[in-house]
């Protein structure tokens, strides 16, 4: 690699992380990611370094050490770090907190410390709406408080966010929060497309869903969120905290449900549960304003529902393909 700028993506084995590098060695940027693959995602970082501004090194990216040595195996100077490893699996992480505390929390520490040694200037966050918590009607904007998650993964999140925050007074020069929305498309490895998706592939009879279908939620396909995230990334300022979503209050989990079915198994039932909350620490529907973002220039390209549309047809096509 040899750059004396390289761009530094964690997690970059996973949904977003494998979209996001194409995206920046496209804009011919040397990309260096680290993962531990954890989640799996060998196939996707062989694909990924056939490229050959991309480089990967297996890491825990709790590990500052770890993630130094690496950086200097492939020589060069990390000046961005897109910080996008977390526990993307949120049942696990109900099961046992330490998974989040560790994957979520730790990981973000780690990459803080690494940054410091490495002399990076530019930290790129994922955050997560989850660290709001349940605010039921009330519009969420970005200053809205006080914060109090529910879920394990928002926890970890918001202390992230404030171990950044910290970060900044000290010694880093920039940070960017990105609150991500529930975010879609290909190539899928969670969510509730995915699950539902494989359900059918395993009985194209019956369909179940957790929760009585009435829960609603704003759904953005990862391209947006990517050109998003570029978006903020050309705005001034030290610490930028944005909501990143669309534009409306979005879709049931029936309207999932039924466009999955139809989809995959037209003949198929649809089993719903009882009650509007699908698992612990879930929050069943919020109002998620993106106002901030859209007043800075930016706007996303689908509605909730066309982005639904959208991700089910890209993520049955992958499926089939496999």
């Amino acid at each position: 690699m040899n750059s004396d700028q390289i761009s530094v993506v964690t997690g970059g084995a996973g949904f977003i992380g494998k979209n996001l590098v194409e995206r920046l060695a496209a804009s011919g940027q040397c990309v260096l990611i680290f993962d531990d693959l954890s989640r799996g995602g060998e196939d996707r970082i062989t694909s990924l370094v056939e490229n050959p501004l991309v480089q990967f090194r297996q890491v825990d990216c709790a590990d500052p050490h770890a993630m130094s040595e690496a950086l200097a195996s492939v020589g060069g100077q990390a000046h961005t770090v897109w910080h996008l490893a977390a526990n993307s699996d949120i049942p696990a992480g109900v099961a046992d907190p330490r998974i989040d505390l560790h994957r979520t929390f730790q990981t973000t520490f780690g990459v803080l410390e690494f940054m410091r040694s490495a002399g990076a200037n530019t930290l790129r966050f994922a955050s997560s709406s989850a660290i709001y918590g349940p605010f039921g009607d009330v519009a969420i904007f970005e200053d809205i408080g006080p914060l109090a998650p529910i879920s394990n993964y928002g926890a970890m999140k918001l202390a992230s966010e404030a171990q950044i925050n910290a970060a900044v007074e000290a010694f880093l020069p920039r940070a960017e929060v990105y609150r991500f929305p529930n975010v879609v498309g290909a190539p899928a490895t969670h969510g509730v497309i995915f699950d539902f998706v494989n359900k059918l592939q395993k009985n194209p009879m019956e369909l179940t869903v957790l929760g009585d279908g009435t829960q609603r939620k704003a759904y953005l396909h990862v391209h947006d969120l990517i050109g998003a995230m570029f978006h903020i990334s050309k705005l001034d300022g030290r610490r930028l905290t944005f909501n990143i979503g669309p534009q409306d209050e979005g879709v049931t989990v029936r309207f999932i449900a039924e466009t999955v079915r139809d989809k995959v198994s037209p003949a198929a039932a649809i089993s719903y549960g009882e009650g509007r909350r699908g698992w612990v620490g879930d929050i069943p529907s919020f109002h998620y304003s993106v106002q901030k973002l859209v007043d800075s220039g930016w706007a996303p390209s689908r509605s909730s529902a066309e982005t639904i549309v959208c991700a089910v047809d890209e993520i049955v096509e992958s499926r089939l393909s496999v």
